[in-house]
């Protein structure tokens, strides 16, 4: 009787092997497009910060600005301009799908103000580390930033008690040994001024970004995602404005003044902030499509093909700044590129065994039969 039954359920339980594969594959590619825009919001906000008074603050006419205000500050404004530039967008968004009075609604919730405190983290700190080490060293410090993973994994152990197990260990090793290859470029003679500077920078992004992952872990578990980076990129985006520049301002001896004039400066520069306004649109889906995908092919798998941004940036960044717009520096050593893919590798062996990617494929076809 029971053999009977299996049989009858056979076409049932095939139809939703069939969908479930279908789910995971789509979820596995969104998680990849993701990363793709993480490339790109790359590209187009270094794109936008090398046009208009962007030129004049980082080139001939550096004199006029301290050294503190032209390598902290100016990233710092960069980050909080290319936020605040998403967060319209997702404003935008979320009001035309009818979903701008569930964000209002969600910031006084538990889980809102989770997301809040992860923005915090991941905003004013992570980006603006993660801009200010992308102007020093370029986009080799793109991988660098790609540890979060790891380190989010190390952090969950610590704080949460999360396991350990030996595979995340190793693919913990694969990546800082390939974060190590990234900074064996900065130690020739013909290393660029700032380099190593850049990727000690972009260390504290990648510790930020994985503590906020941490963090956020659990509100996005319980909010919508378009809704989770409305919360995040707002949060970000006005913190960097009303907090961390007039702060930066006054650590530089210029006072608050000076925030408000390089604001003012920046948002009227034209030819700058229209690369600002596409930079900001990749960073929403950037965000939200890791969200999404996480959601349905399981944080682990989603944050390795997430994670794969570790070339997508790289890629990006030389294909439009050094080929399409003829900038010269954004071509990388051959070994920053082999860096980039053991990156990507070690992520993958920390979200999941990739040996399950094939039983995945097989599994339908046993059950089916």
């Amino acid at each position: 009787m029971n053999d009977v039954s299996k049989a009858a359920n056979a076409p049932a339980i095939a139809a939703k092997n069939k969908l479930s594969s279908q789910f995971l594959r789509k979820g596995v590619t969104v998680a990849i497009l993701s990363g793709m825009c993480y490339g790109l919001y790359s590209a187009f906000i270094t794109l936008g910060m090398s046009n208009g008074v962007w030129i004049d603050w980082y080139g001939a006419n550096t004199a006029a600005l301290s050294a503190f205000v032209i390598t902290y500050m100016l990233g710092a404004l960069g980050s909080a301009i290319n936020d605040t530039i998403s967060a319209i967008w997702c404003m935008g968004i979320a009001a035309a799908k009818g979903k701008l009075v569930d964000f209002f609604r969600t910031l006084n919730t538990k889980p809102g103000k989770v997301m809040i405190m992860a923005a915090l983290v991941g905003g004013p700190i992570s980006s603006t580390a993660y801009v200010v080490a992308l102007q020093m060293a370029g986009s080799i410090v793109i991988p660098i930033t790609a540890l979060c993973p790891a380190i989010g994994a190390i952090l969950a152990r610590i704080l949460f008690k999360q396991k350990l197990n030996a595979r995340m260990l190793l693919g913990i090793a694969i990546c800082f040994a390939a974060s190590f290859m990234i900074g064996s470029t900065s130690l020739g003679g013909d290393a660029p001024e700032g380099l190593m500077l850049g990727i000690l920078i972009a260390f504290i992004a990648a510790f930020g970004w994985g503590l906020e992952g941490c963090v956020a872990g659990y509100g996005t578990s319980m909010i919508d995602y378009e809704i989770s980076i409305t919360i995040r990129q707002t949060t970000s985006g006005l913190s960097n404005l009303i907090i961390l520049l007039p702060l930066f301002g006054i650590m530089s001896g210029g006072g608050i003044g000076t925030a408000f004039t390089l604001v003012g400066a920046a948002v009227t520069s034209s030819s700058a902030m229209i690369w600002f306004v596409v930079s900001g649109f990749f960073a929403v889906f950037a965000y939200s499509l890791w969200y999404k995908g996480n959601s349905m092919c399981g944080a682990a798998l989603g944050m390795a093909c997430n994670g794969a941004y570790s070339f997508w940036g790289p890629f990006f960044m030389w294909l439009i700044l050094g080929v399409v717009v003829g900038q010269d520096g954004w071509a990388l050593p051959p070994i920053a590129w082999a860096a980039a893919i053991v990156m990507a590798i070690g992520i993958l062996v920390i979200s999941m065994n990739p040996l399950d990617l094939f039983r995945k494929k097989e599994e339908p076809e046993y059950e089916a039969a």
